[in-house]
């Protein structure tokens, strides 16, 4: 089957979007499929083998000087590739990070706008490519915030045409709401031109429905599954203070906060044991000061001897962090649909403490490799972590679960699998 995918660079961030998008192309091509990667804005950035085309559509640069001047939305195409190279979009993207979502709303809504936006020239030569070289079978566009192009792509193919559903909404809530309720309103005009979607998690199908006012019934599940490859349980536990681990990107809505006030409750614990904590993911450079504001009570507090901060690593130092833990925890505050670092931890053997809210308690009712406890609540994520201090037995017993269901059910061949058996309803 020849598939076509187009996805969103997060300007140079890990991003768990996108390295979701990577492993599943790359397991479809495993499996013998045409699966093409197209990314636009940015090239991705992924901490295993990159899949997706060299060539960016929608380069970051075009989209925002089309946005800005009109000279720029008649320049030859020929032009315009010199500004798409991805070393330079990869260079301009560090300053990019320091952009907040609230400054972005009238490109938001030029994208969502399609042919009657800015970006008409875009999308143009996104049709010449997906009609002439691609030619998809099937096109999976991989967040409804790139839906602006849909329309025009469909009248050009006519081929069937699914959206993935991964945490669109955290973006659009970011914006000013006069911004937020056009794009929405533009998303939903859009979705018309959508013959499916699939979301990685029921809860969040259940939420996007809605958000967005789409039929239910339209949408599919199908649960998200990482490359096992390199990942093992360690054959021994070292003798070590009793550590606690945070692997996500560090920000406020991923509830950073949240794990350093627990772990202020927690040794504040006089039966606490001896412990540690490692926190470890993109940290940008507009998340700096949150960081250190955090960190800050710590130090106020006379713990920071026992705090660990490593920079965002390769795969291979992520194992060696993972391996390091005896349990993760991130206590996002938003709706997380994927829960990416939950997989990681379990295919490592890590125990899990994760909020009752979003893909987690799903996925640990599947999985068995954790333990759910009250949302957005620095206490009750603090027991969760002193049971299982207390309690290496089970701890041990949940880690071994958590990798149980990364081989079964949470793999990457598992989520290719199931997202083929959507695809064969639409493609004969």
């Amino acid at each position: 089957m020849r598939i076509s995918y187009v996805t969103a660079g997060a300007a140079g961030m890990y991003c768990g979007s996108c390295m979701h998008d990577n492993t599943l192309a790359a397991a479809l091509v495993g499996l013998g499929h045409d699966a093409l990667l197209i990314p636009t804005y940015t090239p991705i950035r992924t901490d295993e083998a990159d899949v997706s085309q060299s060539r960016v559509f929608f380069g970051g640069i075009n989209v925002y000087l089309q946005q800005k001047s009109s000279l720029f939305r008649k320049t030859p195409w020929f032009l315009d590739r010199l500004l798409d190279f991805p070393r330079l979009l990869r260079w301009i993207s560090r300053f990019a990070v320091k952009t907040r979502a609230d400054q972005l709303g009238d490109l938001t809504i030029s994208m969502l706008e399609g042919t009657h936006g800015h970006q008409k020239k875009e999308i143009e030569k996104l049709v010449a490519f997906l009609k002439d070289e691609a030619k998809p079978q099937i096109l999976h566009f991989t967040n409804v915030l790139l839906s602006g192009m849909i329309p025009a792509i469909k009248d050009a193919l006519g081929v069937p045409i699914l959206a993935m559903l991964q945490g669109d909404d955290v973006f659009l809530d970011m914006l000013p709401e006069k911004d937020r309720m056009r794009s929405l309103e533009l998303i939903r005009e859009n979705c018309k031109s959508i013959d499916g979607f699939v979301s990685t998690s029921r809860d969040y199908a259940d939420y996007m429905a809605g958000y967005l006012g789409i039929d239910r019934q339209k949408m599919e599940v199908v649960y998200p599954g990482i490359n096992l490859k390199g990942y093992s349980v360690p054959a021994a536990r070292p003798d070590r203070p009793f550590t606690i681990g945070y692997f996500a990107r560090i920000a406020h809505e991923k509830g950073f906060h949240v794990l350093i006030d627990a772990y202020l409750r927690y040794r504040a614990d006089a039966s606490s044991p001896p412990s540690r904590l490692r926190m470890s993911g993109w940290l940008g450079e507009n998340q700096k000061q949150y960081f250190n504001e955090q960190m800050a009570k710590l130090k106020e507090a006379g713990l920071a001897n026992e705090v660990e901060h490593v920079d965002s690593p390769d795969h291979a130092s992520k194992v060696r962090f993972l391996h390091s833990l005896d349990v993760l925890s991130v206590p996002a505050v938003f709706r997380e649909p994927k829960g990416l670092y939950v997989l990681e931890a379990w295919a490592n053997g890590v125990p899990t403490v994760q909020p009752r809210h979003g893909s987690f308690p799903e996925l640990t009712e599947l999985g068995g490799g954790g333990l759910i406890v009250e949302n957005n609540n620095p206490n009750a994520l603090a027991r969760g972590w002193l049971e299982l201090a207390r309690d290496s037995e089970k701890a041990k017993a949940m880690g071994r679960r958590g990798r149980e269901a990364a081989e079964t059910k949470f793999n990457a061949a598992a989520m290719a699998e199931a997202t083929l058996a959507i695809y064969r309803r639409y493609v004969t």
